[in-house]
């Protein structure tokens, strides 16, 4: 389904392969969802259901950007998905946080309210923010009553002091990232004088120490709002020549979080929604090894279990800290170690049983920890 920019927007205008709809979500602050349907023709048997993207145009909380809005609904189109425009509470008196977030989530009910009817994956909708939208995507995937599964942020503004002077009580998305929040994939540049990249460097900082899947693309040099980065809307000659490619990148990535189209049903993921266990309830060998350190009843259970000779007994103690400090899972320094995939295993089941003391207020009743120096201190010395 690839046609040029002018035939796809002919046919976007005149009802051509889909369907597009207007629904006003609130009629006082002009808050719509232009809905772009894919057509269910039994010709597309590829696709008998489709993912999603909820589109936030930018324009600093001020407007909604045109620039930002129907371009971008046609890249995604192109690549298959059903494509929703959100023109949210603009204006100073109308985005005042969370009208905003209210919008989207009163537009995500409306989306899946129709799931069956628009032949819709509720459970693969991503949303896609520019700017001050970026900001909006941001919040959906941290703060939202239904958050998205996958956000798409273009040079997107995250901190708290730049939000607040777009919208009165916007909170910085960086803050409210939590182990819940979606993967999410970042595009801006590194020369933006508007909204400073530090925006999505936190945003990721962020998303990485609550062990969150995340792609950052931080071109070396470009100005503010490129949008598709397309020659209709963008002067190539100010763009890095990699940021003409980032949305066929970010729909890769799309690919990779949601599945890729088959015969009728999506491919399974191949990207994880996370990258470290650190927030889940229970522990396992993909938590950091502070995390384990820090949970008495583990070290004891694990040190019962794991066994390595002497000379490496005494490397671990020379570099405990360096360890500790290292960010590396325990999966990891175990097979740095040469230890066995079974014990790994059986280690993995151990760890199952035991809630994690940094996001629960569980309490474990251990027995007490050895004595230094005691015969039964072991190859895991170095987490306790």
């Amino acid at each position: 389904m690839l046609f040029e920019e002018p035939i796809l927007q002919w046919l976007l205008q005149n009802g051509g392969f889909m369907d597009s709809q207007v629904f006003i979500l609130n009629e006082k602050r002009n808050v719509t969802l232009t809905a772009y349907l894919q057509d269910d023709s039994q010709e597309f048997w590829r696709a008998k259901k489709r993912p999603a993207v909820v589109i936030f145009p930018g324009g600093a909380y001020a407007y909604c950007s045109d620039r930002e809005a129907d371009p971008v609904a046609q890249e995604y189109l192109r690549a298959g998905y059903h494509a929703f425009v959100l023109r949210y509470s603009v204006g100073w008196e109308n985005a005042v946080w969370p009208n905003p977030l209210e919008d989207y989530d009163q537009a995500m009910e409306l989306i899946t309210a129709h799931a069956k009817e628009w032949h819709l994956i509720p459970e693969k909708i991503a949303v896609i923010g520019f700017s001050a939208g970026g900001h909006l995507a941001a919040c959906a995937a941290t703060m939202a009553k239904h958050r998205p599964v996958a956000a798409i942020l273009a040079y997107p503004v995250i901190l708290e002091g730049l939000a607040a002077i777009c919208a009165k009580g916007a909170p910085g998305a960086d803050k409210a990232v939590d182990s819940q929040t979606c993967p999410c994939f970042i595009a801006a540049a590194g020369t933006d004088t508007m909204v400073s990249a530090m925006n999505s460097l936190r945003f990721v900082e962020a998303l990485y120490e609550n062990g969150i899947s995340a792609e950052l693309h931080l071109y070396a040099f470009g100005p503010h709002g490129f949008s598709t980065a397309r020659t209709s809307i963008a002067d190539p000659a100010e763009l890095c020549s990699r940021t003409l490619h980032w949305v066929e990148d970010s729909i890769s990535w799309l690919e990779d979080v949601f599945g890729a189209f088959t015969s009728g049903e999506m491919s399974s993921p191949r990207c994880p929604g996370r990258v470290r266990k650190d927030k889940d309830p229970y522990l396992s060998v993909d938590c950091q090894l502070a995390t384990i350190a820090g949970n008495q009843m583990a070290v004891e259970r694990l040190n019962q279990l794991i066994l390595v000779e002497e000379t490496t007994q005494k490397w671990i103690a020379e570099q405990k800290e360096n360890l500790l400090t290292s960010e590396m899972t325990l999966r990891s320094a175990l097979q740095f170690l040469n230890v066995s995939g079974e014990v790994i295993r059986k280690a993995d089941e151990i760890l199952s049983e035991i809630p994690n003391l940094t996001v629960s207020d569980a309490r474990c009743k251990c027995t007490p920890p050895a004595a230094p120096g005691s015969s039964n201190r072991n190859s895991l010395d170095f987490i306790l």
